[in-house]
C-alpha cells in the first residue's frame, strides 16, 4: 500500500476550496438573471456603473446581498467593478452576452435551461454514470426514469426556455457560419436541415444564400407542426433514423452530440442515401481537442460533454476531429473536412 502524499501546499489547498465551492458560480449567474440585472445595468444608461442599491427597489432593507453575488461575478468577468462607496458594477463584454440583441436572443435562457431543477437534481447521481453506463442517465434517475426530451415533450415552460436557449446560442453561431462559410452552399438548391426544429437556421441560411431554391426542415412530426410558415421553405416530420429526405446537402447542427457512435453512423448513413454523388453533409458541432489543456475553449467543450452525459445520454459524447472523421468513413462518406470558425462549433463536411 502506498503512502500518504505530503501535506499539500497551500496554493493546492486554495485551488481544491475553489473548486468545491464551484457551483456557487453558475448559481449566482442563474440569480441575477432571474433578478433582471444584466438588461438593468444595460438599460438605465448604455452599461453604465450601477451599485446594488440602484439596482433593486427603492427601500431594499438589504443591498449587500446583491452586491455580493455581484462580486463574485466579478471575480469570473462576467462584470466589472468600480471601486469607491457603494460599489459599482458594468458588463464586460462576457456580461454583454446576457443582453438581449435586436432579435431578442441571448445566452440568458441558456444559462437558465442548464440550471433547472430537473436538471440540476441530476448532478449529484453523476457517478452512477460511470457505475452503470449503458443504463438511464443521471437525468432520467432523478426524474421518475422520464429522459430529458420527453420532460421538454411534457414541461411546456421548460420546453419555451429550451428553445429561447437554443435560438441565443445559434444566432450568434449562425452569423460567424454565414460570414465565413457561406461559400460552402455554392451549388446547392435544395438544402434539408435534420433536426432543424422551428427553421430558424434554415431561414437565416436562405436568406444569406440567395441561390438555394428550395429548404427542408426535417424534424419529428410535433416539432415541425408547432414550426412557423417560412418563405421557400418545407417542414417535413420524420425519423431520422428511418429516413431522411433528398436534397443537395444536408445541415444539421448539435444532432450527433447527444448519440452514440453506431446510432450517428446510422444517422450519417441515412443522409448519405439521401444525397447525390457530389453532395455533403454540414455538420456543426463541438470537436474536443485531442490533447487537454486549461484553455477557456478546452474547458468549455469538457464540461459541456459531461453536461451531455448527465443530462441526455450517458453514451452520447462530444467527440475529436478523429472521432468524426472516422464515423463519416463507417457511414460510406470518403471525404472529410473540418473547419474551425467558431471557438465552440466546427464545421464538419462530409462529402459522397
Amino acid at each position: 500500500m502506498s503512502p500518504p502524499p505530503p501535506p499539500p501546499p497551500a496554493e493546492a489547498r486554495l485551488a481544491m476550496m475553489e473548486l468545491a465551492n464551484m457551483i456557487s458560480v453558475p448559481m449566482a449567474l442563474t440569480a441575477v438573471i432571474r433578478l433582471g440585472v444584466p438588461s438593468a445595468v444595460w438599460a438605465a444608461g448604455a452599461n453604465a456603473p450601477l451599485s446594488a442599491a440602484e439596482l433593486l427597489p427603492e427601500g431594499h432593507p438589504d443591498p449587500s446581498v446583491l452586491e455580493r453575488l455581484l462580486r463574485l461575478l466579478a471575480s469570473r468577468g462576467v462584470f466589472s467593478e468600480h471601486g469607491g462607496s457603494p460599489r459599482r458594477f458594468a458588463l464586460t463584454e462576457v456580461g454583454c452576452t446576457l443582453v438581449p440583441g435586436p432579435s431578442g436572443a441571448s445566452y440568458a435562457d441558456y444559462v437558465l435551461q442548464h440550471h433547472q431543477d430537473a436538471l440540476v437534481a441530476a448532478w449529484p447521481r453523476l457517478h452512477e454514470a460511470v457505475l452503470d453506463p449503458t443504463g438511464p442517465e443521471p437525468f432520467a434517475r432523478a426524474n421518475a426514469g422520464v429522459p430529458a426530451y420527453a420532460y421538454y415533450g411534457k414541461d411546456r415552460e421548460a420546453n419555451e426556455v429550451m428553445l429561447r436557449a437554443m435560438t441565443g446560442v445559434s444566432e450568434p453561431f449562425m452569423e460567424a457560419l454565414l460570414d465565413g462559410y457561406a461559400g460552402g452552399f455554392d451549388g446547392v438548391a435544395t438544402l434539408v436541415d435534420v433536426g432543424g426544429s422551428s427553421g430558424a437556421c434554415l431561414e437565416m441560411i436562405m436568406r444569406r444564400v440567395g441561390t438555394i431554391k428550395e429548404g427542408i426542415n426535417f424534424d419529428l412530426p410535433d416539432v415541425v407542426a408547432a414550426a412557423p410558415t417560412i418563405a421557400g421553405v418545407r417542414h417535413v416530420g420524420g425519423d431520422m433514423f428511418k429516413s431522411i429526405p433528398s436534397g443537395d446537402a444536408i445541415f444539421m447542427k448539435w444532432v450527433l452530440t447527444t448519440w452514440t457512435n453506431d446510432e450517428c453512423t446510422a444517422i450519417l448513413r441515412n443522409c448519405y442515401g439521401a444525397l447525390p454523388n457530389g453532395g455533403k453533409v454540414i455538420a456543426c458541432e463541438p470537436v474536443v481537442p485531442e490533447e487537454t489543456d486549461t484553455s477557456t475553449r478546452t474547458r468549455a467543450l469538457l464540461e459541456n460533454d459531461i453536461f451531455v452525459m448527465t443530462t441526455y445520454r450517458t453514451q452520447g459524447r462530444e467527440r475529436s476531429e478523429e472521432e468524426f472523421r472516422q464515423l463519416g468513413l463507417a457511414a460510406g462518406f470518403t471525404g472529410f473536412h473540418a473547419i474551425y470558425l467558431d471557438p465552440f462549433y466546427a464545421v464538419l463536411e462530409y462529402k459522397k
